[in-house]
């Protein structure tokens, strides 16, 4: 498939430079339309129909360019990672040299010391916790997942929106539209695993709301206390007026 693009032929040029028309004989270009169909129809090919036949009995997962193969030893992941290499090559692709590695999924069981032992998939780390048994009321380590770090930090940067200058001149049920529907998302999303660890977004976003509330009304705008115990009180008389108050993780305000 052949694309016409413009190439300057000076670095840097401006509006009055001279340019010219070059074919893209390969690839697809970034943010096309049909750049993330073109890509997977390739991939389900190039990987995921090539596992199943030569390695039919290897648990495998893959979504958009990232994916997961299973291994049940270390010399079994060092063949499949030698393996893929050379596929991924023989159809002019290659593995990404610092996100392909062999993880060691170490918990209680597997004792065994390796430089990697956790990875990010999909916005989760998978990675060593604490976890109970609640038939047995005891506690031992697995590896689970949980929200990633990553993930965290974008969804902190979007509830900065709240405390915007536009933002605190709104109502607060405005204001809990305007997050509503994030949150919400958020808490459906990365609350099937782990959900304690999404306490700290909430603790992020009581304390957003906190702020928020100091801008909106003068009289407390010089009292912290004084605005943490009134959305206390909110949250108490409106528990569903937030995603995370309604999926009971109200939190503390302090």
């Amino acid at each position: 498939m052949g694309e016409i693009v413009y190439r300057a032929l000076v670095d840097g040029a401006d509006a009055d430079a001279q340019w010219e028309l070059s074919s893209r004989g390969k690839g697809t270009p970034q943010g096309g339309v049909v750049s993330p169909v073109l890509s997977n129809l390739f991939l389900h090919y190039v990987f995921d129909k090539w596992l199943q036949k030569h390695y039919s009995d290897t648990p495998w997962c893959r979504y958009a360019d990232d994916g997961l193969v299973h291994c049940r030893s270390e010399a079994e992941a060092k063949h499949m990672l030698e393996a893929l290499k050379q596929r991924f090559q023989s159809c002019g692709l290659e593995l990404h040299p610092v996100k392909t590695k062999i993880v060691y999924c170490k918990d209680g069981s597997r004792k065994g010391r390796y430089k990697h032992t956790s990875f990010d998939f999909l916005g989760y780390t998978f990675r060593r916790r604490l976890c109970r048994n609640r038939k047995r009321n005891s506690v031992f380590v697995n590896f689970t997942p949980a929200v990633s770090k990553a993930a965290l930090e974008v969804n902190a940067r979007k509830g900065q929106k709240v405390t915007s200058q536009n933002a605190y001149r709104v109502e607060l049920r405005a204001n809990s539209t305007m997050v509503e529907s994030h949150h919400w998302g958020w808490i459906g999303y990365y609350g099937c695993y782990t959900r304690s660890a999404l306490y700290g977004m909430c603790r992020h976003v009581n304390m957003t709301l906190v702020r928020w509330v100091r801008r909106k009304f003068k009289p407390l705008r010089q009292h912290k206390i004084k605005a943490m115990l009134f959305l206390e009180k909110i949250a108490d008389q409106h528990p569903n007026l937030f995603a995370h108050w309604r999926a009971g993780m109200i939190g503390a305000f302090a």
